[in-house]
């Protein structure tokens, strides 16, 4: 008697925490909508920029600011044009318009609640972790590496960082995975109700951007408000 009370409780407060807005479809889905459109607008200015650097190679670019705040020192670089396809390299830019348009289309779909196969939530996701690991990586590469940094690939950084925060947040909540009867993952589910309910999420999510500011600031403050 006591475990169907518990369990009862259990699947009461998970519904309730559920039915606020920081955990609807419409909040976390149009918070992503805005980072993917800003997103796919940085992509479509990173590849304008190396067409532009194409076409006139020793004109300086909008964004050249010095010699750390640089977008064709990083442009320059092959980690820029690290994919290749037979003997031809080609702009990640690119990629990501291709890419950001796709994260476009799910968080509009995602804001008009239409269903959608858990496989294909569970592929959006890692498509979404993909794309935040490449954006680190460049991002890593930029700081430590190339030793300059691009304005845009910083606001592709950020973007795709918020962008992923609320597909990661809406995949729980909205898309309910991992499911709360999984019994392979039912563990996991616990930690992630545990994580959203008391908006434990908000407080990480906001040190996770400070640590990110800070970074930068440390690394290469004095250049950028040189």
């Amino acid at each position: 008697m006591s475990t169907n009370t518990d369990s009862t409780t259990a699947a009461s407060l998970h519904t309730d925490y559920r039915s606020t807005w920081r955990h609807s479809s419409l909040w976390l889905y149009g918070l992503m909508l805005v980072a993917s459109l800003v997103a796919l607008y940085v992509s479509f200015m990173l590849s304008a920029e190396t067409l532009q650097l194409a076409r006139h190679p020793n004109q300086s670019l909008s964004c050249d600011v010095n010699a750390v705040v640089s977008c064709s020192t990083v442009a320059e670089s092959w980690q820029a044009e690290f994919i290749k396809f037979a003997g031809l390299s080609f702009p990640n830019a690119f990629f990501g318009i291709a890419a950001e348009a796709v994260f476009v289309t799910i968080a509009v779909i995602g804001m008009v609640r239409i269903v959608v196969p858990r496989w294909f939530a569970l592929a959006t996701w890692f498509g979404g972790l993909a794309a935040l690991a490449y954006a680190y990586w460049l991002f890593s590469q930029s700081l430590f590496i190339i030793n300059a940094l691009c304005p845009w690939c910083l606001a592709l950084m950020f973007s795709t960082t918020i962008q992923f925060m609320a597909l990661t947040h809406a995949t729980v909540t909205v898309q309910d995975l991992p499911r709360a009867d999984s019994r392979h993952f039912s563990g996991l589910r616990r930690f992630a109700d545990a994580y959203y309910r008391p908006n434990l999420d908000l407080m990480i999510d906001i040190a996770w951007i400070a640590v990110l500011v800070a970074l930068i600031l440390i690394r290469d403050g004095a250049a950028i408000f040189a």
